[in-house]
């Protein structure tokens, strides 16, 4: 039996991100993936795409603005050119959209420039996520093609993994796979998205989105543009993958045939793309909350805390300080469609938490989560 300081259960970027603030901290760190191999779920299938969301303020759009500050400099910071800043053109979808976008002009949370068909923003980037996830667990211990089929509590308050790894603390960053939380009220959506790989004679010197986005070139190959178009939105509801680039059953090549024209006709409402050739096809589930904020901190214990405050089952409320929670349990997830923008935001401040004691934005607790099923719960029994 091994035992670490921290296992970290789910290696796509949000996994990655705490791996990396956690390994400043601690020699003691391992992440597993079921996976073969780094960002092989909805991170490896994401466009990876960091643009600013417009709108009028409320705490998601203060907290999407913030993270893409600090990713946007994170990701700079490392000696290897792996952000590319090549700004992003905001487009409306339609005559409605177009005049919301106009009100939206107050609110913008970073500088803009008007363009033809929309807003340019100079911040807006794109980066790849298997590079970025690769130079954040270089100092880690990974584990892959690793199944956990049983999580203990053990009397020490320690965490033991199919009987054989020992945690002192377990962060759970698994995306839309919770079955390991025995916790009724902790409710991910899976939006199933696919994002397309193509080679095109047509030139791209910036992002764009509209309906769908497309990036800058990526890179050139035989004369040719490659450039990254994503992503669909599709609800299959309870389905568990392994690895995205496998076939399966509930998403057919019918289906996946029928997305990729559709994201090429979104494309091309946006740019011309000439003499295109789709070279590579990846499907992954975004990991969305119920309300669409991200769920980081320690997961509290449903079962203890109406133990002890039965009355909650009629509607009272609580204080946070009155909640009891699983001891040395966190999570991070329903980052949904921005990952590469939320995450090592997000994951420095849960190992800041972790190590430091330091605050969590209280929108973002799971506390929301618990309290909203606690009051559904007594509705649904009137």
């Amino acid at each position: 039996m091994k035992e670490y300081d921290y296992i970290i259960v789910g290696a796509g970027i949000a996994g990655c991100s705490v791996s990396y603030f956690l390994n400043k901290n601690s020699n003691s760190v391992l992440l597993i993936d079921k996976n073969s191999d780094l960002a092989m779920g909805a991170s490896g299938a994401a466009g990876a795409f960091l643009s600013p969301l417009l709108g009028k303020p409320n705490n998601f759009k203060q907290l999407v603005s913030n993270s893409l500050t600090f990713s946007i400099n994170f990701y700079k910071s490392f000696e290897e050119n792996i952000l590319n800043n090549c700004g992003v053109c905001r487009i409306p979808k339609d005559s409605e959209d177009k005049d919301k976008f106009q009100t939206y002009k107050t609110f913008m949370d970073f500088e803009y420039e008007k363009l033809t068909d929309g807003f340019y923003f100079k911040v807006g980037s794109i980066i790849n996520p298997k590079d970025i996830t690769t130079i954040l667990t270089k100092n880690s211990e990974t584990l892959f093609n690793y199944d956990i089929n049983n999580i203990e509590k053990l009397e020490d308050e320690k965490w033991l993994l199919n009987g054989e790894l020992k945690a002192k603390k377990l962060i759970l960053t698994t995306g839309i796979n919770t079955e390991l939380i025995d916790e009724e009220y902790f409710s991910i959506r899976p939006v199933w998205g696919q994002k397309i790989d193509i080679e095109t004679s047509t030139l791209t010197t910036m992002n764009y989105h509209k309906q769908c986005s497309i990036s800058t070139v990526l890179e050139k190959k035989n004369d040719k543009n490659i450039l990254s178009i994503g992503a669909t939105h599709h609800r299959f509801e309870n389905i568990q993958i392994k690895d995205i680039n496998n076939t399966h059953e509930f998403y057919t090549k019918d289906i996946i045939e029928e997305d990729s024209n559709h994201l090429l006709t979104l494309a091309n409402d946006i740019i011309k793309l000439e003499n295109v050739n789709i070279l590579d096809v990846k499907i992954g589930a975004r990991a969305c909350s119920t309300d669409y904020l991200p769920i980081v901190g320690k997961l509290v214990d449903s079962k203890k805390t109406i133990k002890e405050y039965p009355h909650l089952v009629n509607g009272s409320f609580i204080n946070d300080d009155k909640l009891s929670f699983h001891d040395n349990l966190y999570v991070l997830n329903g980052v949904g469609g921005r990952g590469f923008v939320l995450s090592s935001y997000l994951a420095k401040m849960l190992v800041d938490n972790i190590i430091m004691n330091e605050p969590i934005l209280n929108e973002v607790l799971p506390n929301r989560l618990f309290k909203r099923w606690v009051k559904k719960s007594k509705l649904n029994n009137c």
